[in-house]
């Protein structure tokens, strides 16, 4: 679940951002909406815990992240959030599955290559744990990716502008796969958009529209 109350956020030589409270239950899914430079992504940092607001509360998964400090911030994240941007970050020095291993490096736990091949072979990719990013075709990178954010079985997801770049084929696919990855660990999935194809594809979805300087409320 995500829960924020009199949210805002101040750029340090730029605006402030006012955002409308949310209440999104465990499971759900949630669209946020809004044009380039509304304040999706910052929006999306605050609920990850990489920005910390000049006001208000965000809850996710039971956690108040005032609560926290910045190295138990990094640590809850690497634990129980998933983060899937828009650019993938995956790290051409490294085969595929030493890419996944970095997520067990960040949370503190114990490497598991079971764990691996499983979220892998999850997203049909299992067969490419020892190559390079580089020669992946952007599908197979996309889905590398998203094993990386379901490895460790998050409570929440969350995705920046998944469909950018993708035709209708693909973004149908990739929306159909993070779907499921949420589904399969009951978790919270947010997906940061100004794509009509997502809303179009999800229409159950909760909405939160997002326009400069404010936020509109959630919708169901």
């Amino acid at each position: 679940m995500i829960e924020t109350r009199a949210l805002r956020y101040e750029y340090p030589s730029g605006p402030s951002l006012s955002f409308h409270d949310v209440d999104v239950p465990q499971g759900a899914t949630l669209l946020l909406h809004g044009n380039s430079g509304a304040g999706k992504s910052t929006w999306l940092a605050l609920v990850a815990g990489l920005l910390t607001p000049a006001a208000g509360e965000v809850v996710v998964a039971g956690q108040p992240l005032a609560g926290l400090s910045r190295t138990g911030r990094d640590a809850w994240r690497a634990r129980h959030l998933g983060f899937l941007p828009q650019k993938l970050h995956l790290s051409d020095a490294l085969s595929v599955e030493r890419n996944l291993a970095l997520a067990f490096y960040a949370a503190g736990v114990p490497e598991s290559r079971i764990a691996m091949h499983r979220a892998l072979d999850l997203l049909g990719v299992g067969d490419l744990a020892g190559r390079r990013p580089y020669q992946l075709s952007g599908g197979q990178a996309q889905r590398v990716a998203l094993a990386r954010t379901i490895l460790m079985e998050p409570k929440v997801i969350l995705a920046d502008e998944p469909t950018a770049s993708l035709d209708d084929e693909a973004a149908l696919t990739g929306l159909r796969l993070l779907e499921n990855c949420a589904a399969q660990c009951n978790a919270t999935l947010v997906i940061a958009t100004h794509d009509r194809r997502v809303q179009e594809a999800l229409p159950a979805a909760m909405v939160y529209r997002i326009q400069p300087a404010a936020a509109v409320g959630a919708a169901p």
